[in-house]
């Protein structure tokens, strides 16, 4: 995090911001999508950019975050719970994706919340 915003090429701000939108492709595929799309780019770019590197591990630790929340989610449906933490786990997946595309292409380093930091 050490790049100034201004110094960010265009290029470096959208390969942060696909690497959010590959998360996309959980939506179009198997639950594993979320996680394998922002995987494949991160491993292409990571040594190449700072800044696509971050993103990347953000991305992933949000993922896999959000897939340990909806399976424990999809479990509590058995106490009836989860009927309704489920569809808020995946509004917020949703809406956070979509925040971090966006500063992504800002060129802003943006951190998920709720986010368990597997990748540091």
């Amino acid at each position: 995090m050490t790049e100034d915003l201004n110094a960010l090429s265009k290029e470096e701000k959208n390969w942060g911001m696909f690497i959010h939108l590959a998360a996309f492709a959980g939506y179009l595929t198997v639950a594993l999508g979320f996680i394998v799309g922002p995987l494949i780019l991160w491993l292409m770019k990571k040594d190449e950019s700072e800044y696509a590197n971050f993103h990347g591990k953000e991305a992933l630790n949000f993922q896999i975050s959000f897939l340990i929340y909806g399976a424990i989610s999809g479990l509590l449906i058995f106490v009836l719970i989860g009927f309704i933490l489920l569809p808020i786990v995946a509004l917020l997946q949703l809406i956070f994706m979509i925040i971090g595309t966006i500063r992504a292409s800002e060129g802003t380093y943006y951190r998920y919340p709720m986010t368990i930091r597997f990748f540091k």
